[in-house]
């Protein structure tokens, strides 16, 4: 992956660029750099094929997703590790942009038409949902709501009044595209348009249904069931196949990306798999060791701590943090003891201390000791 640039970048978008300003960007940049228009320019090539392969990118909504969380890393191995020539290029996007340069598809307008009057595919739904630390730690199972188009239950989907069709469109004559010549700076070109009066459709619904207005299809609203499994962390993203938009004239369904924000807790953070716990103690407990009871997403357990233990001192719990996506195995718990200082000390408690002190010297304090051995060296004192 060294030396890819960043896809947003050969675009000049930033990262909240919608589908449309990808696509407009995208043209642009092909209609500037188009070998057509460039023959023989390595350069203007080099740039058309890396506006390509970024623009294969940001328009598919998975892999996008893949490649905002991950980088290129995310996408290595799905057909855009390098500029390997025309095999790589999305002639949809050729046509594009010779809708751009001729008005019209190009090279006679088979593969755009034939696209519009075949089986489309649904457009993708995105959704969020937010859980707590411990739900992401264990998993949960969450109802969530979404509203998608469905087909129309009087219809059918048909989009006709029952108990009649559609029928051809006499301006294309069924066809749902019209050809003409035209003059450019490449030759002529025959060119297919669409036809406007059916929108490429190539029948015309001359009795709508009056449930859902000749669409064929209704916006309802529709509880789902969402496994989020044991592990997941904070931003990542669920992907459910088919659960997106309905297909057109017999597509597949669009999918439904799921994004998880996992809320904070007030005891505990995350690292990776392992569970981070910050743990005040007494001076006391500090200097003469002690058995402390420490949190876990567990419930509590107790833990037997060293005499002597300094402030920043940290323990590990062995299996006590979160599971693995992929493996199940939990990382551990982290915890980071602070000794806690006395404020408020009455008389007899500042006398004891102050015995003690009398009686400890610096033989007792290692690192008040070292660091006064330093100081006199540096010092010359």
């Amino acid at each position: 992956m060294a030396g890819k640039r960043d896809y947003y970048e050969i675009l000049g978008l930033d990262r909240n660029a919608t589908d449309t300003d990808i696509k407009k960007s995208y043209r642009k940049l092909a209609k500037k750099y188009h070998p057509d228009v460039n023959q023989g320019d390595s350069i203007a090539e080099a740039k058309f094929k890396e506006a390509n392969e970024a623009y294969n990118v940001l328009i598919n909504p998975e892999k996008r997703t893949q490649y905002d969380q991950f980088g290129h890393a995310g996408i290595d191995g799905n057909g855009f590790g390098g500029f390997g020539g025309f095999s790589d290029f999305d002639f949809g996007g050729i046509n594009d942009i010779f809708e751009t340069f001729f008005g019209g598809s190009g090279f006679g307008g088979s593969s755009r038409s034939s696209k519009r009057n075949g089986p489309r595919k649904g457009a993708d739904i995105k959704h969020g949902v937010e859980i707590s630390f411990e739900e992401a730690a264990f998993g949960v199972e969450r109802e969530i709501n979404i509203e998608r188009m469905e087909p129309c239950s009087t219809c059918g989907g048909s989009g006709s009044k029952p108990g009649t069709g559609p029928s051809a469109c006499r301006h294309c004559n069924g066809t749902g595209q019209i050809q003409y010549k035209q003059r450019t700076p490449f030759g002529q070109f025959v060119n297919v348009k669409t036809c406007d009066v059916c929108n490429g459709e190539g029948k015309i619904i001359t009795e709508p249904c009056r449930t859902c207005n000749g669409t064929g299809r209704l916006r309802r609203r529709k509880k789902m069931k969402l496994n989020i499994p044991a592990g997941i962390d904070d931003g990542q993203t669920i992907s459910l196949r088919g659960e997106g938009e309905p297909g057109l004239r017999g597509g597949p369904s669009g999918d439904l990306f799921v994004n998880v924000r996992v809320g904070t807790h007030s005891l505990f953070s995350r690292q990776g798999n392992d569970v981070v716990c910050e743990m005040p103690i007494t001076f006391v407990q500090g200097a003469l060791g002690s058995e402390i009871e420490v949190p876990t997403l567990d419930g509590k357990v107790k833990y037997n701590i060293p005499e002597g233990t300094q402030t920043g001192t940290v323990f590990r719990l062995r299996n006590k943090g979160i599971p693995d996506l992929r493996s199940g195995n939990r990382g551990d718990q982290y915890v980071k003891v602070h000794v806690e200082v006395p404020k408020k000390l009455n008389d007899k408690q500042k006398e004891i201390l102050r015995e003690f002190a009398q009686i400890s010297g610096d033989e007792h304090h290692e690192q008040r000791k070292g660091f006064f051995d330093k100081m006199k060296e540096a010092l010359g004192i």
